[in-house]
């Protein structure tokens, strides 16, 4: 019994849509059985029946335009567009409407009621019958994208406000690694046995630790960084840390000058180096290099960290790369890659592959 129950159910369920076709169009049809009954003396059954197929003609039309809509993509298309392409449709809709309708008319008065009427001179009587049809074929166009329009800008928010929620978060992990105690003892250990040593070099150092931590605390809202800020941001940071590894570490950058104006999530490059230093230089005694290669491949553009290690000590699966993978999937619409592999023998490379450019939503 119970899962009948679930079955019936389930089969009178009716989507929002349905609901909505339904009752504007039942409640649409009223004034024209109203008409016919009064004004041409229908009897109730032909009323009836007349207001029954008024109800299917406006949902069938509509609902071959709608389909059409779904199938030709035309509601992915900008707005100011789509209410240029519409106009037309709405026109083409109409015309069926009056069609439908004098066909209607028409197989009623010379069909059953035996009048002779001209069938070509009652398909094209347009007033009111097409006036009516412009009139309803519009409110319904106009309702069904605009109603379509708000779903989708609801939607752009929403993941919109998700991307900035986890924007922010890697804010606040690189603020983290900024302030992390044992990073912050390092620097202002090494700071402080330079002030005597060398003051300029200590004032450089202060310098550097001084611009890590305001572009964490107030980095601007924008979520993209040009590849050259990016840049400027690790080399900042690997001046910094050279101070506690001095020559165990060395950074090698290879980039074409004409990718450093183009945008890629801000810093994300800086979390991939960091990632390498703590799980790979920091590791080892004799240091090593962490190479940066940043390469365009077609339409994408190709960022790599490689640096010594293995997987197996580097556990750099935390927070932060959580939080990239998230960022570059709702950024990208799932057109970017994250990957974390060995590359050889006591080598791990990060790559992150990203579009050159971000598409715009539109309708």
């Amino acid at each position: 019994m119970a899962s009948n129950a679930k079955i019936n159910k389930r089969h009178i369920t009716i989507s929002l849509y349905w609901k909505v076709q339904l009752t504007v169009w039942s409640l649409g049809s009223i004034y024209w059985a109203y008409v016919v009954y009064t004004r041409d003396n229908y009897s109730v059954f032909y009323t009836l029946l007349s207001y029954v197929i008024d109800v299917f003609i406006g949902i069938f039309l509509t609902h071959m335009y709608r389909t059409f809509i779904a199938r030709s993509n035309k509601s992915n298309i900008e707005l100011k567009k789509l209410l240029l392409r519409i106009i037309p449709s709405i026109i083409i809709l109409a015309i069926f409407f009056m069609f439908f309708a004098n066909l209607k008319w028409y197989y009623y008065w010379a069909v059953l009621q035996d009048k002779n009427l001209d069938l070509l001179t009652q398909l094209f009587y347009w007033d009111p019958v097409l006036i009516t049809g412009l009139r309803s074929m519009s409110i319904w166009v106009l309702a069904y994208h605009l109603y379509h329009y708000y779903i989708s800008q609801i939607a752009i928010t929403k993941v919109n406000a998700q991307l900035s929620i986890i924007a922010k978060q890697a804010q606040l992990d690189n603020l983290s690694a900024q302030l992390n105690p044992h990073f912050l003892f390092n620097s202002l250990n090494s700071i402080k046995s330079l002030v005597i040593e060398n003051p300029s070099i200590a004032r450089r150092a202060i310098d550097l630790l001084s611009d890590l931590l305001r572009l964490s605390l107030y980095k601007k809202d924008n979520d993209l960084n040009t590849i050259e800020q990016e840049l400027a941001l690790v080399r900042d940071y690997i001046e910094l840390e050279k101070l506690r590894f001095e020559e165990r570490l060395q950074l090698n950058v290879a980039v074409k000058d004409a990718l450093r104006s183009i945008e890629i999530p801000a810093l994300s490059i800086q979390l991939l180096v960091e990632n390498a230093i703590k799980h790979g230089i920091d590791l080892r005694i004799s240091g090593g290099v962490v190479i940066l290669t940043i390469k365009e491949l077609g339409n994408t553009i190709i960022i790599k960290v490689e640096n010594p290690g293995t997987l197996k000590a580097n556990k750099s699966s935390g927070l932060g790369l959580k939080n990239l993978k998230k960022r570059l999937e709702i950024q990208y619409k799932g057109k970017a890659n994250f990957s974390l592999k060995e590359s050889g023998k006591e080598r791990v490379l990060a790559e992150i592959t990203i579009p050159k450019t971000i598409e715009n939503e539109t309708i």
